[in-house]
């Protein structure tokens, strides 16, 4: 099982290879690694990583990712280290996600997430989990579509 730090990397070393040269901000870095755990629990019936997420103001977070990369306020942050590897099917579904998701700013999948099942109907603050099978029936009806 990875770590959510540890695909936390792989977002931020796909994030470089790219050719605008922006860094990914630790609020959208936190919105992808809700999109992808969601698409993976919908896809895979297993979770990406263990970490729960809880519902805070400005969306879902991984608290100790978050604690982990706050330095850098809203700038935008450095991969660091090796970058673990999926399946190649994870990969696939990886790609596919970062794809779509990482052109939204991090404002925007903010406002995503705030129309989602999953964040509306958990309280906010810290400590407010929402849950995997939360997270997974509401991606599930999202790969039906």
């Amino acid at each position: 099982m990875n770590r959510a730090i540890d695909i936390a990397n792989k977002i931020l070393k796909k994030g470089t290879d790219n050719d605008s040269g922006e860094l990914i901000s630790n609020l959208k870095l936190q919105k992808l690694l809700y999109y992808q755990q969601g698409y993976h629990l919908a896809m895979f019936d297993t979770p990406l990583f263990d970490d729960e997420f809880e519902a805070w103001m400005y969306g879902p977070v991984i608290p100790s990712v978050f604690d982990f990369y706050k330095s850098n306020g809203r700038n935008g942050i450095e991969y660091s280290g090796d970058v673990v590897t999926l399946s190649s099917e994870e990969e696939g579904l990886f790609n596919e996600v970062y794809d779509i998701y990482s052109r939204y700013s991090a404002f925007g999948l903010k406002d995503m997430t705030h129309n989602e099942m999953p964040w509306k109907t958990t309280p906010t603050g810290r400590g407010s989990i929402i849950s995997k099978d939360k997270i997974k029936e509401f991606f599930k009806t999202k790969v039906e579509e």
